[in-house]
């Protein structure tokens, strides 16, 4: 993988995605993203991945743009920032969309697109010092490519504040308004709390946890009408026949665990 991005998948079938630019906060340049692009692609491909941790290298998890890549934008003709633009944003939806839960383990500031990225994991644990800007207004800009994902996460109200602001906010008001799921004291705290998310994780049926996932994305902001309420009968119907939902139902009514827990 490219050295800008490190991959791990251990025994269990963990992948850990971890941004490795600590000289620059972990920035994002045109590299990085594409290195995160191949990443994901590869998480999302890769048969026995059952969860994913994005985490990073040094201090900060992620400061946004990189200034030498925002120097090249002034550069740039129309066309071309639409094409740069472009793939930041197929990055962040292959990561939104990835067929297997994500958690954000946010070690320390996320501002601008790192705080995209944060809201493109299905949870977000951040230790309590962790600072959080959508600081694009700044610059004269705006967070058009996360602002699907940050909206999603935290609502319109409190993105009216913050996208227009750029203040800095702290990562107690990032849980409180719904960008992060859980705070902990230190690293040491945020490792093992990963760690009891991923663990529980393992637990749930992988082709379940992925359809689950995707229920999300096909039921939200739909009215309850016939259609709706067809598509979700047809899909917990698929379940409850397929492999994996009658070994977990057999499993459950024997007492016994499915035979996707390991025994260790």
């Amino acid at each position: 993988m490219n050295e800008m991005v490190e991959l791990h998948v251990d025994g269990r079938g963990v992948a850990r995605v971890t941004m490795n630019r600590p000289e620059v906060h972990n920035a994002f340049n045109a590299g990085m993203i594409a290195a995160l692009s191949d990443v994901f692609r590869t998480v999302a491909a890769r048969d026995g991945v059952r969860v994913m941790v994005l985490a990073a290298n040094g201090r900060s998890f992620s400061a946004g743009a990189d200034a030498n890549w925002m120097k090249s934008f002034a550069a740039m003709s129309h066309a071309e920032n639409m094409k740069d633009a472009g793939e930041l944003a197929a990055m962040l939806e292959l990561l939104n969309r990835l067929p297997v839960p994500t958690i954000a383990a946010v070690n320390g500031a996320a501002f601008g697109g790192g705080v995209g990225l944060v809201a493109c994991c299905d949870v977000a644990v951040a230790v309590e010092s962790a600072v959080f800007s959508l600081s694009e207004v700044r610059l004269g800009i705006i967070p058009a490519t996360i602002s699907p994902y940050v909206l999603a996460a935290i609502g319109p109200r409190q993105a009216r504040r913050w996208f227009t602001s750029g203040e800095r906010f702290t990562a107690a008001l990032a849980k409180e308004i719904g960008l992060v799921h859980e705070l902990v004291p230190d690293l040491d705290a945020l490792d093992v709390a990963v760690e009891d998310l991923v663990r529980n994780y393992l637990m749930n049926g992988p082709e379940a946890v992925a359809a689950a996932k995707d229920l999300v994305f096909a039921v939200v902001n739909r009215p309850v009408d016939g259609s709706l309420m067809q598509e979700t009968a047809r899909r917990i119907a698929d379940r409850r026949v397929s492999p994996e939902g009658q070994e977990g139902l057999a499993a459950f009514l024997a007492k016994r665990k499915p035979n996707w827990v390991r025994e260790d």
